[in-house]
This record gives structure tokens, C-alpha cells and sequence, in this order.
């Protein structure tokens, strides 16, 4: 689906497309980082959060510490900014540049607790690489 599309957002908004009606997750999206906030960018499911400053709520942490959050219960996590009260778990994966810089991040909320896991971090991490090559 990617193959010879070199518009980073043509690409974002078939991978969100695709993952999010595959699985039918309540939201699917990306966040761009835009100078000190991450920014709304495509996305499938209801209205969302604008921006987000960098260490705030799920999001926020995931680009901050560099590393994937996953969330099986987001009434739990301590910031959390509830932009749809339906979400209950969540799994946020930052998107690094060549140089490891991060760029981005894909956030996924379902209205299931406990329904991300290691398996869905690591096939994702191998969909979301087709975007950086």
C-alpha cells in the first residue's frame, strides 16, 4: 500500500485507515511534534485532543521517554487526558527519524480494557517502520 508513495501524510492516513477499520478500534491517529506539542494529524474515529504538550497524559509520555506506552487501563495513568470518555486502554508508539529523533506518534484507544499487549506493540512497530524507510 505504500510501495512508491513518498507523501508522509498520504502514508499516515492509509496505515491509520487500514489498521484502525481492520481491527475496529475506537480511535486510530497520529500526533506530529511541532516544536514544544504534539499536534493532531490523520486519524479515523471521533473528534480528538488538538495538541498535546510533550510529557502529558499517554501520548505525551510515550514521546517524552522515547518508548511505548501501553495502557490497560487509562482511568489509572496519572495525566491521562481523556478526549473521548469510551476510550479505555491505549498503546502509543513514537515514530523515530533515521537520525532517532522522534517525529511523531501513532496512538491506538479502545473502548476494551486490557486490550493491547507486547504482540500488538511489536506488530505495529513492524507496520509503522514502512513509514520511516
Amino acid at each position: 500500500m505504500l510501495e512508491g508513495e513518498s507523501n508522509a501524510l498520504a502514508n499516515m492516513a492509509n496505515v491509520c485507515s487500514l489498521v484502525h477499520h481492520s481491527f475496529g478500534h475506537h480511535w486510530t491517529g497520529f500526533y506530529l511534534v511541532e516544536g514544544d506539542e504534539l499536534v493532531l494529524g490523520p486519524f479515523q474515529g471521533p473528534p480528538a485532543c488538538t495538541r498535546i504538550a510533550k510529557g502529558k497524559g499517554v501520548c505525551g509520555t510515550a514521546w517524552s521517554t522515547a518508548r511505548t506506552q501501553i495502557v490497560g487501563n487509562v482511568h489509572e495513568f496519572e495525566g491521562h487526558i481523556a478526549c473521548s470518555p469510551e476510550s479505555n486502554s491505549e498503546i502509543v508508539l513514537p515514530l523515530l527519524d533515521s537520525n532517532g529523533d522522534i517525529w511523531g506518534v501513532f496512538d491506538i484507544d479502545s473502548t476494551q480494557f486490557n486490550f493491547f499487549d507486547e504482540e500488538d506493540q511489536r506488530a505495529l512497530e513492524s507496520i509503522l517502520q514502512e513509514l520511516n524507510s
